[in-house]
C-alpha cells in the first residue's frame, strides 16, 4: 500500500494493549454515532466498532485516537473495527460513484434490505484487493483485528449452484489474515455469523481468533422476539465446535426488554459465550442494568 509506514505500525505494536482475548468477559458494539472518549470511560474489554466516524474516508480515526481507546481511563480494550467482506458499500473510500451490478464485473445485486450495499463475487480478486487494502488502513490506524461481516455471503452464491462458495469464503479468510499478519503478527480476525463453516471447511479453524454470533437467543426473526430453540441448539452445536478449538465467542442480542436481556445474558454466559444485549442499528453506546462492565 502507498504510504504504508512500517515503523509506524512497529511503534502501534508496542502499544498494544496487556489485555488478551482468554481476559475478555465483556464487550460493546457499535458502529454508528461514536464518542470514543465516552466509550473510553467503561470498563469494556473489547471494542467492535467502525474505523470510520460516518463510515467514510473523510471521517477515518487517526492512530493517535485509536491508541488512546485501546489504553483509556476505563481500562485497556482491544479494539476490533468492522468490515463487511461479503458485500460493497457505496459509502466506503474504494466507492466510485459510476459503478452498477455488473459493473464492475464482481458487483453483484443490492440488498434489498440494505440500500446501498451490494452483494459481490468474492472470489473476484479485483475485490480481494480492495479488502486488502481496507485491511492496511486498519492496521495504519492501529486496530487490533478485524471484524468480518457478510461471511453469510457464501450462503447465497452456494443456493445459486456455487458449489465452491464455502470453501472460497474460507480461502478469503484465511487470505485476510495471511495479509494482515504479514504486517502484525497479532493481528485478530474475528467473523460474525455462518459459525457450520467450521464444521464444513475444518481449516477454518486456524484463520479465526473467535467469532460473533448475532441473533443466538432473541432477534432471529423479529427483534425483541425469542428466537426459535431449534435454531438456537443449531447455532450452539457450531459455536460449541469453536469454544472447544480455543476461540473467543461473542454472542449479540436485539433484544430491550430487561428480563429478556438478562435471559440472553444467563444462557450465553452459561455456554462460556461472552454476551451482549443492543439495537439493530448499533447506534448506540449500552450498557445493560445489571451487566455492567467489569
Amino acid at each position: 500500500m502507498a504510504g504504508f509506514n512500517p515503523d509506524l505500525l512497529r511503534s502501534l505494536s508496542r502499544l498494544r494493549s496487556a489485555i488478551s482475548l482468554k481476559d475478555v468477559n465483556d464487550f460493546l458494539y457499535q458502529l454508528q454515532n461514536l464518542n470514543l472518549q465516552a466509550i473510553g470511560d467503561t470498563a469494556y474489554d473489547l471494542v467492535v466498532m467502525d474505523y470510520s466516524a460516518d463510515g467514510s474516508e473523510r471521517g477515518e480515526f487517526t492512530a493517535r485516537q485509536v491508541v488512546a481507546l485501546k489504553q483509556s481511563p476505563g481500562g485497556e480494550k482491544i479494539v476490533l473495527a468492522y468490515k463487511s467482506i461479503g458485500e460493497a458499500e457505496d459509502y466506503r473510500f474504494y466507492w466510485q460513484k459510476d459503478w452498477r451490478p455488473g459493473n464492475p464485473p464482481w458487483l453483484d445485486a443490492q440488498n434489498p434490505n440494505w440500500p446501498g450495499n451490494y452483494k459481490v463475487r468474492y472470489w473476484d480478486p479485483a475485490w480481494q484487493a480492495i479488502i486488502f487494502e481496507y485491511t492496511d488502513r486498519l492496521l495504519k490506524a492501529g486496530f487490533d483485528g478485524a471484524y468480518l461481516d457478510i461471511i453469510d455471503a457464501y450462503e447465497y452464491y452456494a443456493e445459486r449452484g456455487r458449489t465452491t462458495a464455502a470453501q472460497e469464503m474460507v480461502d478469503f479468510v484465511a487470505a485476510i489474515r495471511a495479509h494482515a499478519r504479514a504486517r502484525d503478527p497479532n493481528f485478530y480476525i474475528f467473523p460474525q455469523n455462518a459459525p457450520e463453516l467450521a464444521t464444513l471447511v475444518p481449516a477454518y479453524l486456524k484463520s479465526v481468533d473467535g467469532i460473533g454470533q448475532e441473533d443466538l437467543f432473541y432477534g432471529y426473526e423479529e427483534d425483541d422476539k425469542p428466537t426459535p430453540p431449534d435454531v438456537t441448539a443449531e447455532l450452539e452445536r457450531y459455536l460449541d465446535v469453536l469454544k472447544r478449538a480455543g476461540k473467543l465467542v461473542l454472542t449479540i442480542d436485539y433484544e430491550t426488554t430487561p428480563a429478556h436481556i438478562d435471559d440472553a445474558y444467563a444462557k450465553s454466559r452459561a455456554k462460556g459465550y461472552v454476551p451482549f444485549c443492543t439495537v439493530r442499528a448499533l447506534d448506540r453506546l449500552i450498557i445493560n442494568p445489571g451487566h455492567e462492565p467489569d
